[in-house]
């Protein structure tokens, strides 16, 4: 690895929203700043790429920056030398293909909640997505093998098992930034800075929970008071959505209380445990979340990010948005310290899970890497249960695209707990197969 002049590759960084978002950490790194970082901008659509590029040329030269910057639609040539490589990309027309995936399986009688990571939707968004992730990673394997990969595409359990299956030796980890979610609300339910408590949280990517909260002053179990608080405060809560959505409301906000966490309140109830996420991504995986869920709410935000994603004009800010270049700063200053989730495959440290599933759990990061932290002491034997009805369904997604199987593909549908009925099954197959033949032409 270079350490004076690390080489950060952007693999998708066409993208507008990912691109400005992550050369803004890289700016407001200290460490980066003081190594005269390299930053390599790729992706396949030369127009966007170019467009990207020039903003952020300007950037470094509107802040006097110390980076070296270059753009190209050759992965291999950004590969070449690469340090640490950042993939965040999509295929086809994300928003159209999403509502496919979300709406036609429920046409087929199939009470999913919204289609992107868990269910039939995250299926076949899994079978999209996860091959050409594995071309790149194939080139990073050869060209960069020493490389640190860290992915922010989705659904991300999902892809991150089937590149482990396939490249063991990759150092491929799987970023979120729903672990933020703590910070936000916690401050608020125990009145207290979030500096001052110890947390931890872990599960699956999308399907996460608060495992401990301790107060740092008094090593005393904070988990008793966010039990008896949270109801009031989410009870309460009237700016539920993220900053840049909420700037996008054209109409008051909706007087039901406890928005986008229906599901959320059960859990918290029935479970004794917090989410760390809303219904919209929580409720993709239990069977029963269909009935609890805030309907309204998740269709509210969903329409508020097609708007945000259509047309907002994002521009690159020095701020901290994403947890990628402070793991990068962890691993050049070899600091040691524990990053709040990462998503990495389970080896122990879920008991009783098996090792090739990628779990989402807290690390500490050094020169050598990220190192997941055990947590399986701590799962409440309830949510632990939840968990476990993902396995199989994880397993065969990796089979099914690695060995291009619509059996296997079918078998994943008909071993998801939100799938009751193998006729509509097999026909929601058939439908989407044809559907997105683009995409899914190689499942025979």
């Amino acid at each position: 690895m270079s350490q004076d002049h690390p080489k950060i590759v952007l693999i998708g960084a066409g993208s507008s929203q990912f691109g400005y978002s992550t050369v803004g950490d890289i700016a407001q790194s200290s460490v980066l700043n003081d190594r005269n970082a390299e930053i390599v901008l790729h992706d396949i659509n030369p127009v966007t790429l170019e467009k990207v590029a020039d903003n952020v040329r300007q950037f470094i030269a509107r802040e006097s920056l110390p980076f070296t910057l270059s753009a190209t639609t050759s992965r291999k040539e950004a590969l070449h030398g690469a340090d640490f490589c950042v993939i965040s990309i999509e295929v086809g027309d994300r928003l159209k293909l999403w509502e496919q995936d979300w709406k036609i399986p429920q046409q087929y009688g199939m009470r999913q909640v919204y289609g992107e990571n868990g269910g039939p939707g995250g299926l076949f968004h899994a079978l999209r997505i996860i091959p050409p992730i594995l071309e790149i990673c194939d080139d990073i394997a050869q060209i960069c093998p020493d490389a640190f990969v860290f992915n922010f595409s989705n659904p991300m359990s999902r892809i991150c098992t089937t590149v482990h299956r396939k490249l063991k030796d990759l150092k491929f980890i799987g970023l979120c930034h729903e672990i933020a979610s703590l910070n936000k609300h916690l401050p608020g339910i125990l009145d207290t800075p979030y500096d001052r408590l110890q947390v931890r949280a872990g599960g699956l990517n999308h399907f996460s929970v608060l495992l401990q909260a301790v107060y740092r002053e008094t090593g005393k179990d904070a988990y008793p008071d966010i039990l008896k608080n949270a109801p009031a405060y989410f009870e309460s809560l009237t700016n539920w959505l993220p900053e840049d959505l909420e700037k996008l409301r054209t109409k008051p906000s909706r007087s039901t209380s406890w928005n986008e966490r229906g599901l959320f309140k059960t859990i918290l109830e029935k479970f004794s445990v917090l989410p760390i996420t809303t219904d919209s991504h929580f409720g993709e995986y239990p069977q029963w979340a269909y009935d609890v869920v805030d309907h309204e709410g998740i269709l509210e935000f969903f329409d508020l990010y097609k708007q945000y994603v259509l047309q907002s004009d994002p521009g690159i800010e020095i701020k901290l948005t994403e947890r990628v270049v402070p793991i990068i700063d962890g691993i050049l200053t070899d600091s040691g310290y524990e990053e709040g989730a990462v998503n990495v495959p389970n080896r122990g440290l879920i008991a009783d899970f098996p090792e090739f599933m990628v779990v989402e759990v807290p690390a500490t990061v050094d020169k050598e890497g990220v190192h997941g932290l055990a947590i399986g002491e701590m799962l409440p034997v309830g949510f632990t249960g939840l968990l476990y009805n993902q396995v199989a369904i994880h397993s065969l997604v990796a089979e099914a695209v690695l060995q291009g199987s619509r059996e296997l593909a079918l078998q994943a549908l008909l071993v998801d707990p939100i799938v009751d009925k193998v006729g509509a099954a097999e026909k929601l197959l058939d439908h989407m197969l044809d559907l997105q033949s683009d995409y899914l032409g190689y499942l025979k």
